[in-house]
């Protein structure tokens, strides 16, 4: 069993295709007893998501609510060159900023050496925390390659719960490339997370269903930095020196 302590990917109605409010979020992962949750809205280039001016005013939210730390954030799309569909004085402002490749974003991305290299120069940049859902049949990576750049750029890399949803029409996700990335991982110090990348709310900190996956591929407690809060705020501490400096 894992202490899951946060769960740092999820989404409301502003990202366009999420159906639940930032208080309905926060007051379910209070009621499952998570301390944390990252607010992380889909990119202005995914179909129905926030105008850029959104992320600008995100402040306004509280920073806890119903007991739980609040980050506030973005799941910012990977383009062209590993570039964002955000501006880096917006992602300036955010407190938790993870990137993910997306379809129907505007990139014209079409190879596995395409995929990796556009999420190698996301990863390289200073803002990006996380890359969400790398383990997906969507988009085929050198999943080494993309380890060792998170590995120099302090990166958490995710593990999508939300990928293995069985009520989707064709799950992302793979329990072959998840057991690959947690090994990797593992090997060269990376950072992983589990998150549900919630759509509504009572998906909040669904991860459980992964735990047997987790274990197959020896993660432990100590592997994931959802684990702690403690270790997610060290993490931040860390990297907003390395921010601010861009």
């Amino acid at each position: 069993m894992y202490n899951i302590e946060a769960d740092l990917h999820m989404h409301t109605v502003n990202s366009g295709h999420a159906y639940s409010t930032v208080d309905e979020l926060a007051k379910t992962a209070s009621f499952k007893g998570l301390k944390l949750i990252a607010i992380t809205e889909h990119g202005p280039n995914l179909p129905g998501g926030p105008h850029e001016y959104f992320f600008g005013n995100m402040s306004i939210i509280p920073n806890e609510m119903y007991g739980v730390k609040i980050l506030k954030g973005i799941e910012a799309n990977i383009l062209n060159d590993g570039k964002l569909d955000l501006s880096q004085d917006r992602l300036k402002s955010l407190d938790f900023i993870a990137a993910g490749l997306h379809q129907d974003t505007g990139h014209k991305l079409k190879t596995k050496e395409d995929y990796t290299n556009a999420t190698i120069e996301a990863i390289k940049n200073p803002m990006v925390h996380m890359i969400t859902h790398p383990a997906t049949k969507y988009y085929p990576i050198d999943m080494e390659a993309v380890v060792k750049a998170a590995s120099r750029n302090d990166v958490i890399l995710e593990i999508n719960a939300s990928s293995f949803n069985p009520k989707k029409s064709n799950p992302r996700g793979s329990k072959e490339l998840t057991v690959e990335l947690c090994k990797l991982a593992k090997k060269y110090g990376v950072q992983l997370s589990v998150n549900s990348d919630a759509h509504f709310h009572t998906q909040v900190g669904e991860v459980h269903h992964l735990f047997d996956i987790l274990k197959e591929a020896g993660v432990k407690d100590s592997d994931l930095i959802n684990t702690s809060i403690g270790k997610i705020e060290t993490f931040l501490g860390d990297n907003l020196i390395r921010k601010i400096s861009v």
